[in-house]
């Protein structure tokens, strides 16, 4: 399993479920700054048509392209609906953002074979690593 710096290190399109519109909360916070580190952010939120540029999707099944990266924002007990869709598409890896822990979750992903993280902030280990993918 790869480390959490690895993943992003890895990942330059990364799906993220629960992405919010309103700039006052973390779900749009994050995506936005990774966003602006140069990783590509495809919002998944059955409420809104756009967010940070990119057509939003309501679910991970609608995505029409790979992604490397499925970041969870989204409640604990909804996690493990979550990983099983990013199972199902393929996705290499899964990260639930900080405070967000599924014993459940973890155990599917672990037997799927995919990457995954829990109680982390894509931000934080981004600083941490020194990571951008921009040019």
């Amino acid at each position: 399993m790869r480390s959490a710096q690895q993943i992003l290190a890895d990942s330059a399109v990364i799906a993220v479920v629960g992405a919010s519109r309103d700039p006052g909360k973390a779900a749009h916070r994050v995506p936005a700054e990774m966003q602006r580190y140069g990783w590509r952010i495809i919002p998944v939120n059955p409420t809104v048509d756009e967010l940070f540029g990119e057509k939003a999707y309501p679910s991970l099944a609608d995505i029409p392209h790979p992604v490397d990266l499925v970041d969870v924002f989204r409640p604990a007990r909804d996690a493990v609906d979550v990983v099983r869709e990013a199972v199902a598409i393929g996705a290499p890896a899964v990260w639930l953002q900080l405070g967000i822990v599924s014993a459940q979750a973890r155990q599917i992903a672990e037997e799927a074979g995919i990457d995954y993280v829990e109680d982390h902030c894509l931000v934080i280990e981004r600083a941490a690593a020194g990571l951008t993918r921009l040019g």
